[in-house]
């Protein structure tokens, strides 16, 4: 069955070999790049492989080699308002934002294929290292590249709608088919920087969106040790850049209360959490756990994966995510996402609203629950 396909091309190597791929398997392909910077000076230069300024060219010309139409769409303003504006308001809310993530769910797998449906298309073909098995997401063969876990914000109606021809490839494999293919992006390098600040500097950025706001650092007894210019320049798990010293051992960020400016630091033991609630469930490859269920999570993107019971409860805004971790984490940051898998297959995910210990919660141990 021919299928007529909007292939999302970076510029990068990734998607270049995706967009190769549906092609080469007799589908109807048309290549699009997205502009998604007002300025696109503002952002970075350099051959990354993700919004940098020649990326449109590198597209173009892959999408040539390939002999597919190519177009570039103007999503600036989309990507200013949910991506840019979002990661600055997540901060400014004492949260840590993931805006790849972000971009993944309301941009390259919202907005675009809103508009790709609209025009005929049945599907949308990225160059994310993932699999889709049965309608469902499943890690990529090449799991040090795996990108499920920015994926599993994705609704099951979008996955459905979606095509990941690299899942069954590792990046090595990718780079080596591009070669072959006589695509200059072969040896182009990963991105790893956040697009839209183009120093690598995310402290200076929100400085200039949200202005200094001078506010104490205090320890776990409210003791004030120190100052800062503003509570979203700091992240759960922070260690570095805090401007404290003579403690006998390393602090690290505890907390980050937005209301009153307050950024709390303490050791690293106290960062050890094992219940996690998350906001906004999202099933994609189940339906909602309504019961206690023996899976897996993992906390943020190419991090570790815990066991843990989850269970989808009604929460007073609406329905939760109650997540009971069997070994504690560290530096577990609300704003991020906390996807669950069973075994290698997305399940769902939830963005993090607030996390806890054990003997905090008034609760024990995680207990006996169904597997999935």
């Amino acid at each position: 069955m021919t299928l007529r396909v909007l292939a999302a091309m970076s510029g990068g190597v990734d998607s270049a070999v995706a967009a190769a791929r549906v092609a080469e398997a007799g589908h109807d392909v048309t290549g699009v790049h997205l502009a998604l910077s007002k300025n696109p000076q503002s952002y970075r230069t350099g051959a990354r492989g993700c919004c940098t300024v020649e990326d449109s060219h590198d597209a173009r010309r892959a999408a040539d080699v390939i002999g597919i139409p190519f177009y570039v769409w103007d999503m600036s303003e989309e990507f200013d308002r949910e991506v840019v504006a979002d990661f600055v308001a997540e901060y400014e809310a004492g949260h840590t934002p993931n805006p790849c993530l972000r971009c993944n769910e309301k941009i390259k797998f919202e907005a675009v294929l809103d508009r790709a449906i609209a025009l005929g298309f049945d599907a949308v073909a990225t160059g994310h290292h993932v699999r889709k098995v049965d309608g469902r997401l499943v890690r990529s063969v090449d799991h040090a590249k795996d990108q499920s876990y920015v994926l599993g914000v994705l609704t099951a109606e979008k996955v459905a709608h979606a095509m990941f021809p690299l899942g069954d490839c590792t990046k090595e494999e990718v780079r080596a088919e591009a070669e072959r293919r006589g695509l200059s992006v072969a040896d182009k390098p990963d991105s790893h920087d956040i697009c839209f600040i183009a120093d690598g500097d995310t402290a200076g950025f929100l400085n200039r969106r949200l202005g200094a706001r001078p506010g104490p650092i205090q320890d776990e007894d409210g003791n004030v040790v120190g100052t800062h210019d503003g509570a979203h320049a700091f992240t759960v798990g922070q260690r570095k850049g805090l401007g404290l010293g003579g403690a006998p051992h390393p602090r690290y960020v505890l907390s980050i209360e937005p209301v009153d400016n307050t950024v709390t630091v303490g050791p690293r033991d106290a960062l050890r959490v094992d219940r996690i609630t998350g906001a906004r469930p999202v099933w994609s490859g189940s339906e909602p756990l309504t019961e206690p269920t023996d899976c897996h999570v993992q906390l943020r993107a190419h991090g570790e994966v815990y066991p843990a019971s989850v269970v989808q409860r009604d929460g007073a805004e609406g329905p939760e995510l109650e997540v009971r971790l069997a070994e504690p984490a560290t530096g577990v940051a609300p704003g991020q996402a906390v996807v669950v898998y069973d075994g290698d297959t997305v399940l769902g995910s939830a963005t993090i609203s607030s996390t806890a210990r054990a003997e905090e919660a008034g609760v024990g141990g995680t207990g006996s629950s169904s597997g999935v």
